[in-house]
């Protein structure tokens, strides 16, 4: 099952993702991503990989 994996220091809080998938990513306090679960069916991997995909510093992936 692919899952989803977020490089913290990467992220800039854009919130491209959450818009994309608000049921896998979130923004914590700082701004920073928060995978709210990391584990992609695949009848959700094409929604969840462009939200990723969006991310302008590319600080997110999704890897099988």
């Amino acid at each position: 099952m692919p899952t989803v994996k977020a490089d913290l220091h990467a992220c800039q809080g854009y919130a491209n993702c959450v818009v994309g998938a608000t049921d896998y990513f979130d923004l914590d306090d700082e701004g920073i991503v928060v995978l709210l679960r990391t584990k992609v069916p695949e009848a959700e991997r094409s929604r969840v990989t462009e939200a990723a995909r969006s991310c302008p510093v590319s600080a997110l992936v999704v890897e099988d």
